[in-house]
């Protein structure tokens, strides 16, 4: 087996119910979720508008699970300081997004956050050849960002394969986390070729109850 740690499923809140965010998050750790996924979209980096720092701050005085938070946004070198004030565990940007993405991770690491770089689709694994042993994760996008409950993109499969080889040849410990289209019926192979962490939107607040759900996805990367 490709992987042998433990898969994380890291639940996308922007499937969630937002006018009661504060207690999805409540059901979903009584779940037995340890990691949530917060997608920041600006409405220009991506089409889309989401969360900013207040709403994450706000609760992050509610819940003491992993806030996963994938900046989608322009330059966002301007807000990480008020992220990490706001209670992010972890902060992952887009290389696309960054001008100088080794000052921008370095800054993170310097807040005391760990350290994530997100990549679209068409963007090349190279853009990490010299930053990756800075980075606790890597965040492949297995859709275009921007909107939930797309259809996952198949050749995301082999980057996730080649960045599983490129972490090795570099001797790091870099998680991969897959996001986008990610499904039960994807799971198993993502595993396989090297996902650590999976990020489902729909495909997971779709189904309730949360505990049932969340063992659909954990028999599913074991394989059963």
């Amino acid at each position: 087996m490709e992987n042998q740690r433990p898969v994380i499923i890291s639940p996308s809140l922007l499937a969630s119910d937002f006018t009661r965010l504060g207690q999805e998050l409540d059901d979903l750790e009584k779940a037995g979720i340890s990691w949530v996924h917060w997608d920041v979209m600006d409405g220009a980096f991506v089409p889309n508008i989401t969360f900013g720092p207040p709403v994450i701050s706000a609760c992050r005085k509610r819940s003491s699970l992993f806030f996963d938070v994938h900046l989608m946004i322009e330059n966002p070198d301007r807000y990480l300081d008020e992220f990490a004030k706001a209670g992010a565990d972890l902060l992952c940007v887009h290389a696309e997004a960054c001008l100088h993405l080794e000052r921008t991770v370095s800054e993170i690491a310097r807040l005391g956050i760990r350290p994530a770089v997100s990549l679209n689709p068409h963007t090349s694994l190279n853009v990490l050849e010299y930053v990756l042993p800075q980075l606790y994760m890597v965040l492949i996008m297995s859709v275009n960002p921007g909107f939930g409950g797309q259809s996952f993109i198949p050749f995301s499969m082999d980057k996730v394969s080649r960045l599983k080889k490129m972490i090795r040849e570099k001797d790091a410990d870099t998680l991969i986390q897959v996001d986008g289209g990610v499904t039960p019926d994807n799971t198993y192979e993502l595993v396989q070729r090297g996902a650590d962490i999976l990020v489902s939107g729909s495909a997971f607040f779709a189904y309730p109850p949360y505990r049932e759900r969340l063992e659909v996805f954990e028999n599913a990367a074991a394989g059963r």
